[in-house]
C-alpha cells in the first residue's frame, strides 16, 4: 500500500467505489474497489501502470491492523491492463494471489529444494510434493471444513496435527484410533478422522 493510503482513501468520493464480487461472479459483501491511479505520483513508473484499491470489512473476530483506515482492510495491487471492469481485474488479481499463496506452501513442503542427483528422481520428488499439497487441501476441505485447522499452513499442521501421538488397533473387523490425551490438538484430530470415516465411499 501506498505510505500515505489513509489520506488517499478520504479523498475517494464514496460514489466512486464499486461493488467487489467472488470468483463466482457473487457479490463479495462488504468489499469494493476503486482506483488510485488519479491520486498518485506515477511519473517514476512503467507508462500505462495503474493502481486499483480493495476496501473490504474483516470477517467477525477479526482484529485491525495499523494500516487498516475507518474499519476497512485496504488491499492495493499494481496493472498495466487498460481494459476491464474493476472488479474484474481485482478478481484476476486475487486468484492470482491464491496461486502464489499454493507455490509459497509446496515450497513449505519440499518444493524449496530439490535433494536427489538426477532430473527423473527430482521429477518424482515434485509429484510427491504435488501430492501432499493435495492431501493436506482435501484433509482441510473435508475432515476441519468448519475448523481453523482448515487454513493452518503445512508448518502448523505439522506441529498441531500430524505429529499427535496415536496407535491403531483392530477389534469386531473395525480399525480404532488411540489419540493421546495429552495432546492440545487431540479433539481435532478426533473430529477430523470420525467425519472422514462417515463420508460416502464413491461407487465404482
Amino acid at each position: 500500500l501506498p505510505t500515505n493510503t489513509p489520506e488517499l482513501y478520504r479523498v475517494i468520493p464514496e460514489h466512486v467505489w464499486e461493488p467487489a464480487y467472488d470468483p463466482d461472479g457473487t457479490p463479495r459483501e462488504g468489499a469494493d474497489v476503486a482506483e488510485l491511479t488519479g491520486l498518485m505520483d506515477l511519473a517514476q513508473w512503467p507508462k500505462g501502470m495503474r493502481v486499483i484499491v480493495r476496501r473490504e470489512r474483516p470477517h467477525p473476530g477479526a482484529q485491525l491492523r495499523f494500516e487498516d483506515v475507518d474499519g476497512y482492510r485496504l488491499t492495493a495491487f499494481a496493472t498495466n491492463t487498460s481494459r476491464g471492469q474493476l472488479a474484474d481485474l481485482e478478481v484476476r488479481h486475487r486468484r492470482r494471489a491464491r496461486c502464489e499463496d499454493r507455490i509459497r506452501l509446496a515450497k513449505d513442503m519440499g518444493l524449496a529444494n530439490l535433494p536427489l542427483k538426477t532430473f527423473a528422481q527430482n521429477r518424482i520428488w515434485c509429484q510427491i510434493v504435488a501430492l501432499a499439497s493435495e492431501i493436506t487441501t482435501w484433509m482441510g476441505l473435508l475432515a476441519h471444513p468448519e475448523a481453523p485447522a482448515r487454513r493452518w499452513e503445512p508448518k502448523r499442521l505439522r506441529h498441531r496435527l500430524l505429529q499427535v501421538p496415536a496407535t491403531f488397533a483392530c477389534h469386531a473387523r473395525a480399525r480404532i484410533v488411540h489419540l493421546s490425551d495429552r495432546s492440545a490438538w487431540a479433539e481435532i484430530v478426533e473430529a477430523g478422522h470420525t467425519r472422514l470415516c462417515g463420508l460416502p465411499v464413491p461407487a465404482g
